[in-house]
């Protein structure tokens, strides 16, 4: 590789820069707000949106925000979707106006009665609906048989409908290695078949898992410490040549040890 990968971490929300210059890093992801409520985005950083991207310009750190677990635009359930197309609108909103590089969201479910056909045409909804600020980038899952992103399948699914939206340009994908590997996707060719399918790998979740292949279990492990193979791993990072989130378990010491690890293995 001619330029060094950028490795970074998923931080607490509060102080996004400092958590950076904690780790060393340059780049860093976090909440908006609660990931398990419908309330909305909040800025916690002192002095409010801001502040926070005049302090991360400065700082020379790049900014990514994950929108709430709970936003399921896919759904055939009104009383979940259409909340859900708010609540990623509000977060994409806010995302953008701290200067965030951009919003990463999970693929959401179907009911196991629904057409999963059905599903895909809600994801080309959302994005006709939603007013693309930055980036989007779309989450593989780990668990789910009804997911819209846990299998290739499902994700070239969800890919052929948006790209019939307005704004599929500014739609990305991040692939997690731990969601991949719990979620049945071999990683060995995992970057080569997403790329097949979506022409783009814009951010990379690194994760080892603490769960074997298949399980559907998202629980991830610090670097060396899971199942994943040390070079299928390494190999799935070094191939995306994307931009790095470490969402692994501790701190900045924790976080550090995982970079350390990852350089070492690529």
């Amino acid at each position: 590789m001619t330029t060094p990968l950028a490795v970074g971490a998923h931080v607490a929300q509060d102080d996004p820069i400092a958590e950076a210059i904690a780790r060393q890093t340059t780049l860093v992801q976090f909440f908006l707000g609660d990931p398990q409520g419908y309330k909305g985005p909040e800025i916690r950083y002192a002095g409010g949106a801001e502040a926070l991207r005049a302090a991360a310009e400065e700082a020379g750190v790049d900014l990514y925000v994950h929108a709430p677990y709970i936003v399921n635009v896919a759904t055939t359930n009104n009383r979940i979707r259409i909340p859900s197309r708010k609540l990623l609108q509000q977060h994409m909103d806010a995302a953008a106006e701290i200067g965030a590089k951009g919003l990463i969201v999970h693929g959401g479910h179907v009911n196991k009665s629904d057409d999963p056909a059905v599903g895909f045409d809600n994801w080309r909804k959302a994005i006709d609906a939603t007013d693309l600020k930055i980036p989007l980038l779309v989450e593989n899952t780990a668990g789910g048989d009804n997911a819209m992103a846990r299998h290739l399948d499902r994700i070239a699914g969800v890919w052929d409908a948006i790209s019939s939206a307005d704004g599929s340009d500014r739609v990305g994908f991040c692939l997690d290695t731990c969601h991949a590997w719990a979620g049945g996707i071999e990683l060995g060719d995992a970057v080569e078949k997403v790329r097949a399918i979506t022409g783009r790998i814009d951010l990379v979740h690194a994760n080892d898992s603490r769960d074997g292949f298949g399980s559907g279990a998202d629980r991830h492990a610090n670097f060396g410490q899971g199942h994943l193979p040390a070079d299928e791993f390494a190999a799935v990072v070094r191939e995306a040549g994307a931009p790095v989130v470490c969402e692994t378990p501790g701190g900045a010491a924790e976080h550090l040890a995982d970079f350390a690890w990852l350089r070492e293995h690529l």
